[in-house]
């Protein structure tokens, strides 16, 4: 066949991605191979592909495409998330420009409305994937609210409930008042925000202990960066200890604007060395007061609706945004004189990591999951026994504070989209519930638990919040394969536990941390032996990429530009584990380069003609055996770097070998002469190599791999590239190696000599060497070849009238020939000597100041003296070179 000029990735892509489909080559079934298994980080059901997919997705890719090749069997899991809160505000949007109002709707016409707008956008990031080249096994895909994935997480919550491992209660949580529902601690953001500090005047009311009457006039200055809460206001806290204020003990103060007497009480928990040393006291908007609250048995007064805007306790307020009634009341206050003045204060505020909005603390009735005994296993296996292990390692720092300083996990949500919380009232008493799996067993407990055999299922009502969408993903390891519901099914005891899995350290506590307290929980196993986490893409000026910001490319788009070849090598050629990427398009760039310099070289062997009837020259023999331990030599480092999950170094490594040593250097090593055949054997040795690379290549560029593989020969389904066999393992010969490397600078020095003294290749030229370190003559006819030498002869005199150069110890001579301006070349050489002779004498002034050796750490004084070996022998090669043209 006629192969294309260039390599056209989008046809090529379309066309193989089709093939691996058709021929199901993704999907996996138990069976006699030992399993590799990954489940994708499931990604919110209303996203579209961005680029921290694309690295996800790819690196992913890259490990269980190797995994096929090396025998396991492959299975790589994906997947959607249902997302609560995002789906649920982009529902409620969409019924807002329909006109439509969710409160005027049934939970049921409401889920409706969701499932069809899940039907219509849900798959597009799944679908977006494809395009990358995601070699996932779409036969098994899951969404966290498929009926028997929202069966496992329901099962769950009655389990853990019976266990005494979930409880209700009336606690202050996080509120997102964009969302209209809780957060659990980790959903909430702090970020320093500069505000203002507000010392407001308090009127003392009261009478005196001893019946006197107060001072009308006395005043408490209390600094406070919310004055719109006031209207919560039930106490002024002072320190018992605090002598400044020790005639206030059983007075009263007036609250400003609303005018509410409320009682000064006495705690050590006010710092008196903090602020003005009084606390306003409001237990409905702030934990460490309801603390107080608690003990002083103080009045709870909620202003706040669910929204944020103040109720009627806000008094002329009522029904603004909190934050229109802090910039309205500073000046009410003002006009009173309650303010008595504003500092600017840089304060640290809880921000919702969904909507963004400020959080609101809140006490509401709400579930929650015991953490404390549930960690346990966990942090075992990552911190003490590595059963799990972090890729890098120093985020077991970050994960060991989170799992020791965790707190309960509120884990109900004021939200439709999700599973409804299995929990069934019959009464209007907070512990008028049970719990249970669906209606029918609910009523059988609530009969039981009432002694009422009358109760019907119209007598009881379903909770009506839905759980933490992370209730549900921290199942997924295991819900995937039916683990939760089903813990003895084939596939579950044959997947799980899972090999590896590729995720962002921002979710590290969100879903790793939980995945592996709830695998421990259900299996008494690891859910995943290693964690890979990446790093984020950022642009060039370290800025997180976002739509927002406009500095993030569209996935596809580069896809379109550079081939999805070319965007995986350019993702991955700087994405070490753990490490943000600063991405360049000219990343990608490359990678097409790359791509082209791959197709270039197949072309070139496919375009040679083949003989049967000429020999092997020697130097062919010696690049075949050279190159087959380079391979060698590369895949025992590629699998090192895999085996530390360093899926960058490992390109890297894979990039060199056939940029540089297979393109470069093998095929120059073996070309035939201009318009000559190639001999047969060499040919063939040349197609093995080159097959070996694109196995080598595929799993980061599986396209252009197979497309190669597949014109190279003609192939059944059963011998497609991507179920082809990794190269095998085999001892190899470093010296080898060692003494190529030796060659390739003695050609790299012949070819700068005639570059410099402008000697034509055409122009065959003698060398003559000195071997004083007895180096190998194996690649001599290769040197003779790449350096078209007429005469190669070892000598064990300097060569007069020639030019010269070393590697390591061995001199190498070119008699002059031709017309070469001497006194030119002299001119040159002589200023170089000069040169390098400063240079020594200020290595040499450094190593003979003893202050500085005795100080030095010995890497450097290594370093030192290697300068001065290097000046010495330039230098002599310099002088020899000098003599020779004298």
């Amino acid at each position: 066949m006629t192969i294309p000029a260039q390599f056209d990735a989008k046809t090529i892509e379309d066309k193989w991605y089709d093939y691996w489909m058709k021929n199901n080559y993704f999907h996996s079934e138990p069976d006699h191979r030992t399993p590799y298994t990954i489940v994708i980080p499931p990604p919110n059901v209303t996203g579209v592909l961005h680029m921290g997919h694309m690295l996800n997705n790819t690196i992913q890719d890259v490990l269980i495409r190797r995994a096929r090749l090396k025998g396991f069997n492959a299975c790589w899991v994906p997947g959607t998330d249902h997302a609560s809160i995002a789906t649920e505000a982009k529902v409620v949007a969409k019924l807002k420009a329909e006109g439509i109002n969710k409160n005027d709707l049934t939970r049921e016409e409401f889920l409706a409305h969701a499932w069809d707008w899940k039907e219509k956008y849900g798959g597009v990031i799944l679908e977006q994937l494809k395009k990358l080249g995601a070699s996932c096994d779409w036969e098994r895909t899951k969404f966290t609210m498929d009926p028997d994935m929202s069966a496992s997480v329901i099962h769950s919550f009655v389990d853990l409930y019976n266990k005494g491992l979930i409880y209700r209660g009336y606690r202050m949580v996080n509120w997102d008042p964009e969302a209209k529902t809780t957060l659990s601690d980790e959903e909430v953001i702090f970020e320093e925000r500069q505000g203002k500090l507000y010392f407001l005047k308090y009127k003392i009311s009261s009478l005196t202990p001893e019946g006197g009457t107060a001072n009308a006039e006395e005043y408490l200055t209390i600094a406070t960066t919310r004055p719109e809460t006031i209207f919560g206001d039930s106490a002024i806290c002072i320190n018992p200890n605090d002598e400044r204020f020790a005639h206030l003990r059983g007075k009263s103060a007036i609250v400003p604007i609303c005018g509410r007497v409320i009682p000064i009480i006495e705690d050590e928990y006010v710092d008196i060395e903090f602020g003005t040393g009084c606390l306003k006291v409001t237990p409905a908007h702030d934990m460490n007061d309801k603390a107080l609250g608690e003990k002083h048995n103080l009045e709870i007064i909620d202003i706040f609706n669910e929204d944020a805007t103040m109720n009627s306790f806000g008094l002329h307020y009522q029904g603004k945004d909190r934050f229109v009634v802090r910039a309205e009341i500073e000046k009410e206050l003002e006009t009173t004189g309650a303010l008595v003045k504003v500092e600017a204060y840089l304060n640290k505020v809880g921000t919702s990591e969904r909507t963004k909005a400020v959080i609101e603390p809140r006490l509401s009735d709400q579930w929650f999951l015991k953490m404390e005994d549930l960690v346990k296993p966990a942090i075992k296996a990552v911190l003490e026994d590595g059963e799990v292990k972090l890729h890098p390692k120093r985020f077991e720092n970050t994960y060991a504070h989170w799992l020791n300083n965790i707190r309960d996990w509120n884990i109900s949500r004021q939200l439709w989209w999700g599973q409804q919380i299995p929990a069934y009232f019959y009464g209007d008493g907070k512990e008028d519930f049970v719990v249970a799996e669906n209606i029918e067993e609910a009523l059988a407990l609530a009969k039981e638990k009432t002694n009422n055999s009358g109760l019907k299922t119209e007598d009881l009502k379903q909770d009506v919040d839905a759980l933490d969408t992370w209730f549900s993903s921290w199942l997924w390891p295991m819900s995937v394969f039916g683990g939760i519901t089903d813990p003895e099914n084939e596939d579950f005891e044959y997947y799980y536990p899972t090999n590896d899995l590729v995720t962002g350290p921002d979710i590290l506590f969100f879903w790793v941390a939980r995945m592996i307290i709830a695998g421990y929980e259900y299996t008494g196993k690891k859910p995943f032996t290693n964690v890979y986490l990446t790093g984020l893409v950022r642009d060039r000026q370290r800025r997180k990429m976002s739509k927002s910001l406009g500095n993030s490319p569209d996935p596809l788009d580069l896809i379109e530009k550079f081939g999805a070849d070319g965007v995986r090598v350019g993702l991955l050629l700087s994405a070490s584990a753990g490490n943000d990427i600063m991405f360049d398009e000219e990343l990608c760039n490359q990678g097409k380069g790359f791509t082209n310099k791959i197709w270039n070289a197949f072309k070139l062997i496919k375009g040679w003609e083949v003989s049967d009837t000429i020999p092997q020259p020697e130097s062919s023999k010696a690049a075949i055996e050279w190159y087959e331990a380079k391979l060698q030599q590369t895949l025992l480092e590629i699998e090192d770097n895999f085996e530390k999950y360093r899926i960058s170094e490992a390109l890297m490594g894979t990039y060199k070998l056939v940029w540089d040593d297979f393109c470069s250097w093998f095929l120059e090593m073996i070309k035939p002469a201009y318009q000559q055949p190639i001999d047969s054997v060499t040919s063939a040795k040349a197609i093995e190599m080159l097959e070996n690379n694109l196995k080598v290549l595929h799993p980061f560029m599986p396209f252009l791999t197979e497309e190669i593989w597949q014109i190279l020969a003609e192939r059944t389904p059963e011998e497609a590239l991507i179920v082809s066999a990794w190269p095998e393992l085999k001892l190899f010969d470093a010296n080898l190696i060692a003494d190529f490397e030796s060659t390739a600078e003695v050609i790299s020095g012949i070819r700068t000599i005639r570059k410099d003294k402008n000697i034509p290749f055409k122009d065959p030229i003698e060398l003559k060497v000195i071997n004083n370190d007895s180096a190998s003559t194996y690649f001599d006819s290769v040197v003779t070849k790449l350096g078209n030498i007429t005469a190669l002869e070892y000598v064990s005199d300097k060569v007069e009238g020639a030019l010269s150069f070393r590697v390591k110890s061995n001199e190498y001579f070119i008699p002059i020939t031709g017309n070469i301006d001497v006194e030119a070349e002299v001119t040159k050489l002589t200023t170089e000597l000069n040169y390098t002779k400063g240079f020594l004498k200020s290595v040499q002034n450094k190593l003979a100041n003893e202050k500085f050796v005795a100080g030095a750490p010995e890497k450097v004084l290594a370093n030192e003296r290697q300068k001065e070996a290097d000046a010495l022998a330039k230098i002599a090669t310099i002088e020899q070179s000098l003599a020779g043209l004298k």
